[in-house]
């Protein structure tokens, strides 16, 4: 009788769903990593200030300024769980960050 082909452990399955994640997330991102860290500062910075009203206001009002379109970086937020201010901080920058080649937060 045959062995069984061993199981993946959680932390390997874990691993490989990781991976995945970043290979896809590599090409997501709408914005190149520069404009994507500067966003986050501003975020950051701007939170502390005024808070969070549940909406992309900052973001939105940060993209105009850099004469940047709002639609694609507002789906990418929304898929990676950025729905408002405090949700892309919380939520989707660490998605980036993860999306990153080297990972790298």
């Amino acid at each position: 009788m045959a062995d069984r082909p061993k199981k993946p452990s959680r932390e390997e399955l874990f691993a490989l769903w990781k991976a995945t994640q970043r290979t896809h997330g590599e090409a997501r991102p709408p914005l190149p990593d520069g404009q994507m860290q500067a966003m986050f500062k501003m975020l950051h910075d701007e939170l502390k200030r005024t808070g969070c009203d549940n909406t992309l206001r900052l973001v939105k009002r940060w993209l105009k300024e850099q004469g940047l379109p709002f639609e694609p970086v507002e789906a990418w937020l929304n898929e990676n769980g950025g729905y408002c201010d405090c949700e892309v901080v919380l939520n989707a920058e660490e998605a980036w960050q993860e999306a990153r080649p080297d990972g790298s937060r």
